[in-house]
C-alpha cells in the first residue's frame, strides 16, 4: 500500500516519508478500511514532534488517528456483511503504530462507525479526536438539558463539535470567539449566544447573555488563561471540562475553586471509556447527518503532500486540513 510514515520525531519535512508498505490484514475483532480521506489533528502533530514529553512507542509510525473510507476486509469474529460499509474511524493510531495516512488502516471493529451516504468523507475524516473530546467535555458528568454551557474557542475543531452536541442535548450554549467578526459564525455553527474575547470584561458579557444566571459547565480550550473568568461565571458546583492549556503547569487557585465546589475534569482522548466513545460516535454521526455539525475544509491535499498539510495545521489554518488518500 501507499503510505506516509516517520521513523523518528521531528519537523514534518525532515521526518515524514511517503512510499510503499505491506498491506495490513485485520486480526480477530478488527476491520480493514480502505481510506479515502485522512484527517489531521494537533495531537498527530504532537506525536510527530515529541510535544508534551512524548516519545515514539513504535519504531515506525503511520500517523493520523482519524479517517473515513470503506471496509474491505474483516477479521475473525466480525460479520462479513460489514464489507463494503462506508465508515469513519477513530483512535486508529492510539496505542497502535499505523494510522490513516495510508491506503489501508486496521482498527477494532467498534472504532469503524457506519457513515450514511449523505455525509461526505471529508466531514467525517477528522471527527474522531476533536469530536469525541468535545462530546466527553459536554456529557462526562451527565445530561445537559436545561443547563447553560459555555464553549470556549467555539470555532475550533473541538469547539464546533461541542457547540453542536451541547445544543442537540438541550443546553443553552454560549460561545466565545476571538474577534467580533466571528460572532455571527459561532451563531451559525449553533450557539445561542456568542461573545468575542477581544473586548473587555468577558465574564460580565457572558453573564449578560445569560440574564445574570451562572453557567453550569465550561468546555475549556485554555484552562490557564480562562480560569479567572470561569470562577466568575460558574455556579456553585459547576464544572470545568478542559482538554488543553497554554501553560503546562498553571497556577491553581485552590480556595476559590474549593469554596465554589468546582469540579475540574481533565480530558485526554486516548483513554476515555469505550462506552463514552461509542455514545459519542452515535451522537456525532447523528449531528453530521442532521447538518448540525459542519467543518469548513481549508485544504485538501494528496498523500504525497503530507508534510505541507502538517505545516498548514501548525501555522494555525482555520478550518480542517485533510488528505485525499
Amino acid at each position: 500500500m501507499r503510505a506516509a510514515w516517520y521513523d523518528r520525531q521531528g519537523p514534518a519535512r525532515d521526518v515524514l516519508q511517503v512510499g510503499e508498505l505491506p498491506d495490513p490484514s485485520p486480526g480477530a475483532g478488527e476491520v480493514r478500511v480502505r481510506v479515502s480521506v485522512s484527517g489531521i489533528h494537533v495531537g498527530d502533530l504532537g506525536k510527530r514532534q515529541g510535544w508534551w514529553g512524548s516519545s515514539m512507542a513504535f519504531p515506525r509510525v503511520v500517523p493520523h488517528g482519524d479517517g473515513a473510507g470503506v471496509i474491505d476486509a474483516v477479521g475473525p469474529g466480525v460479520d462479513v456483511s460489514r464489507i463494503g460499509e462506508r465508515v469513519w474511524v477513530y483512535l486508529a493510531q492510539s496505542y497502535r503504530p499505523f494510522g490513516t495516512a495510508a491506503e489501508y488502516t486496521v482498527v477494532p471493529a467498534r472504532h469503524a462507525v457506519p457513515l450514511p451516504a449523505e455525509v461526505p468523507y471529508e466531514q467525517a475524516a477528522g471527527l474522531g479526536i476533536p469530536g469525541i473530546t468535545a462530546h466527553r467535555a459536554i456529557f462526562a458528568d451527565g445530561p445537559v438539558r436545561g443547563q447553560r454551557v459555555l464553549v470556549t474557542g467555539a470555532l475550533g475543531a473541538v469547539g464546533r463539535a461541542a457547540v453542536a452536541v451541547a445544543r442537540r442535548g438541550g443546553a443553552t450554549v454560549i460561545a466565545t470567539v476571538r474577534t467580533p467578526e466571528q460572532v455571527n459564525e459561532a451563531l451559525e455553527a449553533g450557539a445561542h449566544h456568542a461573545v468575542d474575547t477581544a473586548g473587555g470584561d468577558i465574564a460580565a458579557r457572558i453573564l449578560d447573555r445569560t440574564a445574570g444566571e451562572p453557567v453550569d459547565r465550561v468546555a475549556e480550550l485554555a484552562f490557564d488563561a480562562n480560569l479567572a473568568t470561569n470562577l466568575e461565571i460558574l455556579r456553585i458546583g459547576g464544572v470545568i471540562a478542559t482538554y488543553a492549556t497554554g501553560a503546562a503547569e498553571p497556577t491553581i487557585p485552590y480556595w476559590p475553586l474549593g469554596f465554589q465546589n468546582i469540579t475540574v475534569r481533565f480530558l485526554s482522548n486516548d483513554d476515555f471509556p469505550e462506552s463514552a466513545n461509542e455514545a459519542a460516535a452515535t451522537d456525532l454521526t447523528a449531528a453530521l447527518v442532521a447538518g448540525d455539525l459542519r467543518y469548513p475544509i481549508t485544504a485538501r491535499l494528496p498523500l504525497a503532500q503530507i508534510a505541507e498539510a502538517h505545516e498548514l495545521v501548525e501555522r494555525g489554518a482555520r478550518g480542517r486540513v485533510v488528505l485525499d488518500v
